[in-house]
């Protein structure tokens, strides 16, 4: 799941009033042209907008989930929008308010994060080559799979030997949640100040607003070698995510004397997903966002407030709710437990699929031992297309039955964390609908690259590979439509003016 932003807008370039009258995306270059510069999510007034409105989303939704049982905080009869409004001030502030210890519990798991992917145990990979930096390839140290075991280990210790519950993590959300959002803001700003400061900014618009939320550093490094971007996509938000729920099923164990099985469940689901992270460390360096995207608010503040503080709201219902009030069927439960796990295995498999060729393709495979191995990750022999960029697009094994799998897999995952809370609240589902909305922007952001980039090539490959995310043909519901200048389907839902083929 790579990190994203709120993706709620479409590219800007589809419509030139959301375009700076002196940039054309068409033409304009950046410093180094080696990459077009073009507007995406509305441009400023659309980064804006997420800015300054995804945070106030995030204290909503906590206020709802904390102190008004998991439903919607909604004016009272004969109350004022200005009053409700002001009240909701009031409540973040009494109990979200950034105290000292939040700071402190936060940052100290920031520092010791960082000085494990200095000094634990990894290995060293090849980036992809940099057009900017005359095709340099970056090296990449890969310690995550050793700072995981690690952080689990030294979390459960500071646990049971009184020094740290974890319980700590859930009962003092609010002022962490702060905390986080606080530093999201703060670091972007040390990292836009830091990159014009040295001039190593890069394709920049012109719009610092813009350029703000995008990023003006492509390959922020400190001390030389710990990997900001890596550093933060791939340990911050899920370690903090798994250990948030750690934190519930442990404060379960203690007021209850057992774990729900709901509880178990997530727990399972977020110890997975953080795990696939750190063991494939090494798989993502060659990825959009590692070789790409730039280090600005959009990168920063998702993965260390975005994800952690908003993912978690499944857990918060968990906790802040007596198992009673959500108890499955057992049957039930277990068949959920059996499909999330063949779901995990098309998703990992589907993604150390890609990564391998990749690294093959660049003579640069690393052969770990991490856990779990599982069958199929690789394939043999592989079916490929040649590009006219010199790169190869995979058709073989996953990818020769759908072109997005994994994002299929992604989106059960997502949709599982909402249904094991129930339907009571809607905070725990907010993930499920906001990764929706997002996986289809972001797919067709790919496609789109995609063509351009590739050309025929990718216009091969999709007649190879019809289907997106699906590798059957849902002809009941969904209409392939086959065009070279769009890409399209027909759902219930239609998103005006795009355009994907789904199936």
């Amino acid at each position: 799941m790579s990190a994203v932003s709120s993706a709620i807008s479409y590219r800007a370039n589809m419509n030139s009033k959301n375009i700076s009258p002196d940039i054309s995306p068409e033409t304009s270059h950046d410093q180094h042209g080696d990459e077009k510069i073009t507007f995406e999510f509305g441009g400023a007034p659309g980064v804006t907008l997420a800015m300054i409105g995804f945070p106030l989303i995030m204290y909503y939704m906590y206020i709802g989930a904390t102190l008004y049982d998991g439903h919607l905080p909604l004016p009272e009869d004969n109350q004022s929008i200005t009053e409700f409004l002001s009240h909701l001030v009031d409540l973040a502030y009494t109990h979200a308010y950034p105290h000292r210890k939040a700071w402190i519990i936060y940052w100290t798991f920031l520092v010791l994060e960082g000085v494990g992917y200095l000094y634990l145990p990894g290995v060293y990979g090849k980036g992809k080559c940099l057009p900017h930096l005359n095709g340099k390839q970056l090296d990449y140290y890969c310690s995550a799979a050793a700072s995981w075991y690690v952080t689990i280990v030294a979390a459960l210790a500071l646990h049971f030997s009184g020094l740290f519950h974890l319980s700590t993590l859930v009962d003092e959300f609010g002022p962490l949640m702060s905390v986080a959002i606080c530093s999201g803001f703060l670091v972007s700003g040390i990292a836009y100040a830091s990159a014009f400061a040295r001039g190593v900014q890069h394709r920049m618009t012109g719009s610092h607003v813009y350029d703000f939320f995008m990023g003006a550093e492509l390959n922020p490094r400190l001390f030389g070698w710990l990997d900001m971007k890596m550093f933060f996509e791939v340990r911050i938000p899920w370690y903090i995510l798994f250990l948030l729920t750690l934190g519930t099923a442990l404060k379960q164990w203690e007021e209850y004397g057992y774990v729900s099985g709901p509880v178990s469940f997530m727990l399972m689901a977020h110890f997975l997903y953080a795990n696939a992270c750190a063991k494939g460390e090494e798989l993502i360096i060659t990825s959009w966002d590692m070789y790409y995207e730039k280090w600005g608010f959009m990168l920063i503040f998702w993965n260390l407030a975005g994800v952690p503080m908003s993912y978690c709201h499944c857990t918060l219902y968990l906790a802040n709710h007596d198992p009673s009030t959500y108890k499955w069927n057992p049957l039930a439960l277990g068949l959920l437990f059996v499909m999330y796990l063949f779901a995990y295995w098309v998703w990992d498999t589907c993604n150390s699929q890609k990564n391998l060729f990749r690294a093959q393709e660049r003579g640069k495979p690393v052969n770990r031992k991490t856990f779990p191995q599982l069958p199929w990750k690789a394939v043999k022999n592989p079916v490929c297309i040649k590009t006219k960029t010199g790169d190869s697009i995979l058709c073989d094994g996953w990818y020769g039955m759908a072109r997005k799998v994994h994002y299929s897999c992604d989106w059960f995952f997502a949709f599982s964390w909402g249904l094991i809370t129930g339907f009571n609240s809607p905070f725990p589902w907010f993930y499920s609908a906001f990764f929706t909305v997002m996986i289809i922007h972001r797919a067709y952001r790919d496609i789109e690259r995609c063509r351009e980039r590739y050309g025929e090539a990718w216009r091969e490959y999709e007649r190879r590979v019809p289907y997106l995310f699906i590798p059957v043909s849902l002809s009941s519901l969904f209409q392939i439509q086959a065009n070279r200048n769009s890409m399209s389907f027909e759902v219930p839902l239609v998103f005006q003016g795009v355009k994907l083929v789904l199936c």
